[in-house]
């Protein structure tokens, strides 16, 4: 539905005939993954009347338990998260349509904020100084 009212029916007639020239050609349907739809959110059913219902934002609390490497993907997931909502707010302010659920960024935002001051932390405490060091710069860089 998104996608569909986003760049009309010219998307999706080219990747229904890319669908159909390839299923011919391999003797087999596919799926075509084409990765702008990680730009875009997964279309609802148009007679799905029931509102969705979006999580909260991390707590430094929850964060703090998080191994290194889990915040590292979790900061990637949420990056994601506000690319994609970023860009869904731009197509839609372009068309002059109502960005729905807003209340979104705000909650991506915060838990990217407080996952960069819980990695400070562990910075601030870590006990080598060169690896410290190496650990603010790569913070910094995000």
């Amino acid at each position: 539905m998104f996608l569909s009212r986003v760049f009309g029916r010219a998307l999706s007639s080219a990747a229904k005939s890319e669908a159909s020239t390839a299923a011919a050609a391999n003797g087999s349907v596919k799926t075509i993954y084409n990765p702008l739809e990680q730009f875009f959110e997964v279309d609802r059913n148009a007679e799905d009347d029931t509102p969705v219902v979006y999580g909260r934002s991390w707590k430094a609390s929850e964060l703090r338990l998080k191994s290194w490497d889990d915040l590292h993907k979790l900061w990637y997931v949420l990056l994601k998260e506000k690319n994609m909502l970023m860009t869904q707010r731009q197509m839609l302010h372009a068309q002059n349509l109502r960005f729905p659920n807003p209340e979104r960024i705000p909650k991506v935002r915060k838990s990217m904020c407080r996952l960069k001051h819980v990695l400070t932390e562990r910075a601030i405490e870590e006990p080598d100084p060169r690896r410290s060091a190496e650990m603010k710069t790569m913070i910094n860089a995000m």
